[in-house]
């Protein structure tokens, strides 16, 4: 068995993880589920002997100081490439490969709905992708990206910890920069961005204050910029980038999300039946309703506006379920399971009014 052996496994399964831990065979995720390749149990030496030839030595020594590392890996027989995570666990090395396919999904094969051509014709403002690890928020917004390549002569820079999809020349000039390769930190990259004149900027996730905060004055500035963000709704999104700011400066923060925000929207991924995952979205449109209830601090608002405003393309995460399941493709259980709202997704099913 060799790290060679195991890629090129993951590959050919479609999987989307390969995970390696000292103690357990190799394991992939594929549609959601783990399954062992093999019965082949990993030993501190082969463990070592699986991630040397992925890492630089310089990757190396990170990895020594730090106990961890992230990077990117290509596959040189398919030139798959790898978003990889190599850290310890009971003092014990362990490594999470993320395979990232070559081709980068269109809206109509990725299932995405058509209101989502609204936000890669924007000349300005912030557009966030949120959901769990793992549920498809960079390929959305690889394929968003890509669109924008296919129609505009814009200018793209992505900061990204480590680079996952590569975008093959369009319209576009697409500058992909990678912490700790092509910058020092997230902070000094977003600071050098706006001397570098993008027309569109992708922050990989706005993890904290110092990239939540980049990312508004970034918008602020006249430039679209997109995001990724852990959260599990419109609502909470909001709450999140309010929250981490200090009291003093959180009514002033909600003032201008709300002049900035053009769009949220949450995704998930859903087990389909025979096979294969697709993604269910929430997706809220920035309109004048909801830009004063982002101002005046009163998100609890906003399931309620979403759920009523389908006419303008916004979508609630119910409903998304709701029309996978009548198109056969995932069952009811697995909709409640999916949905923080069961009883809607029951309402909606059965065709029932308030």
């Amino acid at each position: 068995m060799n790290i060679g052996d195991l890629l090129k496994y993951t590959i050919q399964k479609n999987a989307s993880d390969l995970h390696l831990s000292v103690g357990y065979p190799p394991i992939v995720r594929i549609d959601g589920l783990l399954e062992d390749v093999n019965k082949y149990v990993i030993d501190e030496q082969s463990m070592k002997t699986l991630i040397d030839p992925v890492m630089s030595d310089s990757q190396r020594e990170f990895l020594e100081v730090n106990k961890e590392i992230d990077f990117s890996y290509e596959y040189p027989e398919t030139k798959d490439r790898f978003r990889i995570n190599v850290f310890h666990e009971k003092g014990k090395l362990a490594a999470a490969f993320r395979l990232i396919p070559q081709k980068i999904r269109t809206f109509e094969e990725l299932y995405l709905p058509d209101v989502m051509h609204k936000f890669t014709s924007l000349p300005q403002g912030l557009v966030l992708i949120t959901g769990p690890t793992g549920h498809g928020k960079s390929t959305t917004l690889a394929g968003m990206l890509e669109e924008i390549n296919e129609k505009y002569p814009k200018h793209i820079i992505t900061v990204e910890d480590p680079i996952e999809y590569v975008y093959p020349k369009g319209k576009c000039l697409i500058d992909q920069r990678e912490i700790g390769l092509d910058t020092h930190s997230w902070d000094i990259a977003l600071r050098s961005v706006l001397r570098e004149d993008p027309d569109v900027v992708l922050i990989g996730e706005m993890r904290d204050y110092e990239t939540i905060s980049a990312a508004i004055t970034i918008a602020e500035t006249g430039h679209l910029v997109f995001a990724t963000l852990h959260t599990n709704s419109a609502a909470q999104t909001i709450d999140r980038i309010i929250d981490v700011f200090p009291d003093s400066q959180q009514a002033q923060v909600r003032s201008q999300l709300a002049d900035i925000i053009e769009g949220i929207i949450a995704q998930r991924l859903v087990p389909t039946i025979g096979g294969g995952r697709r993604a269910v979205l929430e997706v809220l449109m920035a309109t004048p309703a909801v830009r004063n209830i982002v101002r005046e601090g009163k998100t609890y608002q906003l399931d309620s506006i979403i759920q009523t405003s389908g006419d303008v393309g916004m979508i609630s995460l119910e409903r998304s379920l709701v029309s996978l399941v009548r198109e056969g493709k995932i069952t009811i259980d697995d909709a409640k399971n999916y949905s923080s709202k069961p009883d809607e997704v029951l309402r909606l099913f059965r065709g029932r009014s308030e």
